[in-house]
């Protein structure tokens, strides 16, 4: 496809050579959708390819082949995997260090749900977060994938989790997950965050929002708490293509941290983009590793749609009125 609309989206029949030496060959069986590939398709994700390309992130399926020098996998095991890009298709090369091996009872589909934002979510509460048992966690989005698995881990170690949505129909997922406290943002986001609180300090944020909540999280933040960023869901606009002079107003009126003041305060605010530690493929590795050795419970699968269907997918996930996670099959 070419960037800048969903309406770009169109299937291409292409050859797909013998994977490489060190390359396994899935023949993909279902994909699960983020908000990136959103981002990307409009043209409006740094990290996306510039001219025509496949968009999306994650997949899984069954290995058809194995290159020469791949050791440990057979033809038939099921995986699941991350891609830079390209895994809206049928069938996919790719290095065999970024698959990884589907729990025996999970499905297809909640393999395919699973890795990019479980990776999310470790790396940041995790590797730069630095959680510690007993520390109280703001978790953004909690009734996506990334809110989800945030919770489900933090949990595992012991923090206190609260979960923010943007309405109340998603606070009995929120309870079932286990979260401690819930707050449906709003104007009055700031009181609801101390409210829920109870005199306990603020330690991490898992941010994602952007615009006003971003800066009620910070101003709420104790002496060194975390802010770590992965996304801007302020940013998203309805239609299939971006609207810029919306997104422009936004970005003009975007929360402003002074880092010079950052000292005065003894707070860090910190950005992420999977991206990057997918291009560093051992540490990716160990991260997934670590993850997978959580035993974490199969991700909650929201909606699942069919590959014909993939625009409509796409337009689910931009609603915003999705829990869990979108899969499409293929």
């Amino acid at each position: 496809m070419q960037a800048g609309s969903i309406d770009n989206l169109i299937v291409r029949k292409e050859e797909l050579g013998s994977p490489a030496d060190h390359e396994v060959q899935i023949a993909i069986q279902a994909i699960g959708l983020n908000f990136a590939d959103l981002y990307s398709i409009w043209g409006m994700y740094k990290a996306a390819p510039k001219t025509d390309f496949i968009p999306g992130l994650e997949y899984a399926g069954i290995i058809h082949a194995i290159g020469a020098q791949v050791k440990g996998w057979n033809v038939g095991d099921r995986i699941m995997g991350v891609t830079r890009f390209g895994a809206y298709t049928d069938h996919l090369n790719i290095d065999a260090r970024y698959i990884t091996r589907i729990p025996e009872d999970w499905s297809i589909e909640e393999g395919a749900g699973f890795l990019v934002q479980a990776i999310t979510a470790y790396y940041a509460l995790v590797e730069l977060g630095r959680m510690q048992s007993g520390e109280n966690v703001l978790i953004h989005s909690a009734a996506g994938g990334v809110g989800i698995q945030a919770n489900r881990i933090a949990k595992r170690l012991g923090a206190f989790t609260i979960g923010s949505v943007g309405n109340d129909t998603k606070i009995e997922l929120l309870k079932k997950e286990g979260y401690d406290a819930w707050i449906v943002r709003s104007k009055q986001f700031r009181a609801d965050l101390e409210h829920a609180l109870n005199g306990r300090p603020l330690n991490i944020i898992l941010e994602c929002i952007g615009g006003r909540i971003l800066m009620d999280g910070f101003r709420t933040l104790a002496p060194e708490g975390r802010m770590i960023i992965y996304g801007n869901a302020s940013f998203t606009t309805h239609g299939d293509s971006p609207n810029k002079l919306k997104m422009l107003a936004r970005y003009l009126r975007r929360p402003k941290i002074d880092p010079l003041l950052l000292p005065n305060s003894n707070k860090a605010v910190i950005g992420f983009n999977l991206i990057w530690l997918y291009h560093q493929a051992e540490r990716f590795d160990g991260v997934v590793r670590e993850l997978m050795a959580m035993h974490l419970p199969a991700q909650h699968i929201g909606a699942t749609f069919d590959f014909e269907a993939l625009p409509e997918a796409i337009r689910t996930i931009q609603s915003g009125k999705t829990m869990g996670k979108v899969v499409v099959k293929v």
